[in-house]
Formats: C-alpha cells, sequence, structure tokens
C-alpha cells in the first residue's frame, strides 16, 4: 500500500501532499516516508507546521534538524525516480531521522531544504499555522483551506493502540499532540490521511489509514 498515489498514467494529475512538520523523530519519519514513498515530481508538498498560540515556535524547541553535509554534495543535480525511490531521495530521507535533534536553526526551512535536495523537481513550501483550540481541528481546517489530497503524519505507537487499532470515529480528543491527533485526522479527514510510524532504522513503516490498520511497509 503506497496511499495517496494515482495511477500509472502517462500523465498523472499533481496532488497537494501535506506533510506535519515539527521537530519530532515522529515527524522525521513522516517526511521519510513522503520523499521515499508517497511523492511524485508533479505534485505540492506542504510542511505545515501547527503552532501553539501561547509562544513563537522559533523559540519553543530544544531540538532541530540540521541538513547534513553527507548529502548536500553528493546529490546536486539528481532527479527522483517515476517510483520515488532514487538514491538522492532515500539518502536524504534517511539523514532526516538520523540527524534530528542536533543543529540550530529554523527547523522547517531546513526541512524544506532537504526536501528539494531529494525531490528537485518538486515543488515545496512551508507554513505555519496557529492552534486554536485543538491542533487536529486546525489541521483539518487548513487542509480544507488548501484542498490538500493527501495528509501525512507521525505518529507515535502504543502497545494499546497496536492491538486495538485506531478507529475512533467522530470521537472527542483527549489531548493535542501524540497518537490521539493522528488518530482523529485519520478517521475524520476528508482526504487521505496516513499515519506513519518508523520501525527502527532499516525497519520500514507501519501506516494507519482508515481503511489500512498497522500495515508494515518495507523501507
Amino acid at each position: 500500500m503506497e496511499e495517496g498515489r494515482r495511477g500509472s498514467s502517462s500523465t498523472p494529475q499533481s496532488r497537494k501532499i501535506m506533510v506535519i512538520a515539527d521537530p519530532t523523530r515522529e515527524s522525521a519519519a513522516a517526511l521519510q516516508y513522503a520523499l521515499s514513498h508517497a511523492v511524485l515530481e508533479q505534485d505540492e508538498l506542504i510542511l505545515v507546521h501547527v503552532e501553539n498560540s501561547g509562544g513563537s515556535w522559533k523559540n519553543a524547541f530544544s531540538s532541530f534538524l540540521r541538513l547534513p553535509s553527507s548529502i548536500s554534495s553528493s546529490s546536486s543535480g539528481s532527479s527522483p525516480a517515476s517510483n520515488g525511490t532514487a538514491t538522492a531521495s532515500n539518502a536524504a530521507a534517511t539523514a532526516l531521522a538520523s540527524e534530528i535533534g542536533q543543529g540550530d536553526g529554523n527547523f522547517l526551512e531546513q526541512m524544506k531544504r532537504i526536501c528539494e535536495i531529494a525531490q528537485p523537481k518538486v515543488r515545496v513550501h512551508t507554513e505555519c499555522i496557529a492552534m486554536e483550540g485543538v491542533k487536529a481541528t486546525a489541521i483539518l481546517l487548513h487542509g480544507d483551506k488548501l484542498g490538500v489530497d493527501v495528509i501525512i503524519i507521525g505518529q507515535r505507537r502504543t502497545i494499546s493502540s497496536s492491538l486495538l487499532g485506531t478507529r475512533r470515529p467522530g470521537g472527542s480528543l483527549r489531548g493535542s499532540k501524540g497518537v490521539d491527533t493522528a488518530e482523529y485526522l485519520i478517521e475524520n479527514s476528508k482526504c487521505t490521511c496516513v499515519g506513519v510510524t518508523k520501525k527502527g532504522q532499516n525497519g520500514g513503516y507501519v501506516l494507519n489509514t482508515k481503511t489500512h490498520k498497522n500495515f508494515w511497509l518495507l523501507a
């Protein structure tokens, strides 16, 4: 299963793919999956960070992403393969997950730069939106406003959620972070929403959508 992909048409339709961006390993895994398995060169990739209205995100985080020098020099001029798993894409995506928590700077711009290296033909932009109320609601409203086709979000899995699945249709949110936000988006988004959990460095991904639960995709 590779959610959000369209058929192998000679002129595939452009899609808007929104990745929820945070300075966390879960968010890094979501972007890694998006770059290596979901995004095609005609798509538009939007990195969206939901800012807590209580303070500025520029000063709120203690960990950031650093652009690895190992890929900045080796992937210049590379173009992604049609299946979305080009060498440059995999190198950048793997480095993204492994380098989180190092360096400093604007993590959204650093994530954007990694996307541009991994998928140079994909249009990438970043947005920071205010959270008024619940994070999941802000994401859904913004996704509707942009007319996105796919939402990809990092998901922190627990033993209970792995055993019971993620179905809580129409349920209330207990909080604005963690697995509850992903669960709510999966069940209530009008478009396809993919919850992504990384299984170790080379263990692939566990994916959750409204119709597929705990689907294991090899890296």
